[in-house]
Order: C-alpha cells, then structure tokens, then sequence
C-alpha cells in the first residue's frame, strides 16, 4: 500500500478513505479493467455493419495497447494481478469467472452475426469461435509483458494458417 499511496500523490488518509487496504484496492482496479473490455466487446457485438472477424481482432489488439500506453497506470498489469488473485480467492475467482462467460456471450453473438454475414462457413459452430477468441485475450495480454505486443496482422495470419491446417 506505501508504494501505492506514493504513486498517487494522496495522503495516506485519502487512499485509505476509500480503500480499505490493497485487497479492496485491487479488485477496484480489475473491475474497472473488465468494464472497459466488456465495453468493447459490447460495441463490437452492436455495431453496424458487422465488423469482420479481421477487424474484430485488431480492436482486441488496438485496446491492448491502448490499455497499456499512456495512461497512468496499465490495465494490462492489473488484469494480470485480478487472475493472480483469483487463484488464491474464491469470490474474485468467481467474478472474473462470471466476466468472461459474459465476454463468451458476446463474442458468440458476434460470430453468429458472422456466420449470417457469410464471414465463417454455415457449419461453423459461434461458442468454438468465441472460445478461440477469450482463450486468446490472456495470452495476449501475458505476451505483451513477457515478450512483447503481437501485432494483429501477424495474429490474424497465424490464425488463417492453424485455421487452414486443422480443417483436413
């Protein structure tokens, strides 16, 4: 918490008025983190006309950056931490749980617009593809600090080749 309180600039009373200590703090945090995402998948599932699965996947790699870029502090990193937490705490297992079944939801209604968009093949079966799509946003995430960011060209081209090795 000192080093929070530090990287604030508030008084120590300020930060404790409204947090009662890094717990409460951090999950804080990771909630404002999950509603900026689900912002964004509820945008990409709403808007007109449908984005394609292409563009889908550079808005997830536009956010990333953006989420890490510029601001005071990065969402990335606090996304890291809520999954670290969620380990060792059943009630923010729970919640970032409920989080990305929320994300499946919407990235599945996605691909069925996709589906009617003649995007993915009539067969093509919209909670595969959204499950594709949420186990990616870890590792992206995970990547961009241990590795580095993944551009979305390259993603979407390595997707492309899986896609074309794996339908013999």
């Amino acid at each position: 918490m000192d080093d929070i309180i530090a990287a604030t600039g508030m008084s120590t009373s300020a930060v404790y008025r409204y947090f009662s200590g890094k717990d409460e703090l951090i999950e804080a945090a990771a909630d404002e983190a999950l509603v900026l995402l689900r912002g964004l998948f509820t945008r990409m599932r709403d808007a007109e006309p449908t984005p394609t699965p292409a563009e889908t996947i550079t808005a997830l790699t536009d956010e990333l950056a953006d989420r890490s870029t510029g601001l005071d502090y990065d969402l990335s990193k606090i996304a890291m931490h809520a999954w670290a937490e969620a380990l060792r705490r059943a009630d923010v297992a729970e919640r970032t749980g409920e989080f990305y079944r929320d994300v499946h939801g919407h990235l599945t209604a996605l691909a069925v617009r996709w589906r009617t968009a003649g995007y993915l093949t009539a067969d093509a079966n919209p909670e595969d593809v959204a499950t594709v799509l949420v186990t990616l946003m870890p590792g992206l995430i995970v990547n961009q600090h241990l590795v580095g960011p993944v551009p979305a060209d390259q993603l979407i081209s390595g997707l492309a080749a899986l896609g074309a090795a794996t339908t013999s």
